[in-house]
């Protein structure tokens, strides 16, 4: 992810950000459709039974990468993608503690919000000016 931020973000300052997300989402769909030719072995038809609130995932895609690209930008890689990681534990922490999306629901005890405070307070060292 933090290649492919950096990456993303330096095509982006030549071409722009949804320039970008268009070329990374292009090339990914490309290489994918390779792939899926040679190995394969799904059911397209299957989609029917999916919830189709799972089906936003290639949307959110664009979004993220789009969001990591302006991240980088703005904050400098190291900070960025440590500000992605703290948020993505976060959320799936609530994932994980509210059996939200089919996942299996699990306790989420206080040594973990303690970690994830840690990592905040980290991030807040990393940046501070002295």
């Amino acid at each position: 992810m933090s290649l492919q931020g950096v990456f993303n973000t330096r095509v982006s300052e030549k071409i722009g950000l949804w320039e970008t997300n268009v070329f990374v989402q292009g090339t990914g769909l490309i290489l994918t459709f390779i792939i899926l030719l040679i190995a394969g072995n799904g059911n397209f038809k299957a989609i029917k039974e999916v919830n189709k609130l799972y089906l936003l995932g290639g949307a959110l895609g664009a979004i993220i990468i789009f969001s990591v690209m302006l991240g980088i930008s703005k904050l400098g890689p190291t900070c960025s993608i440590a500000t992605i990681l703290v948020a993505q534990l976060l959320a799936a922490g609530v994932i994980d503690r509210f059996g939200m999306f089919g996942a299996e629901q699990l306790n989420f005890a206080l040594s973990k919000f303690i970690g994830l405070g840690i990592m905040i307070v980290g991030i807040i060292v990393f940046k501070w000016k002295c």
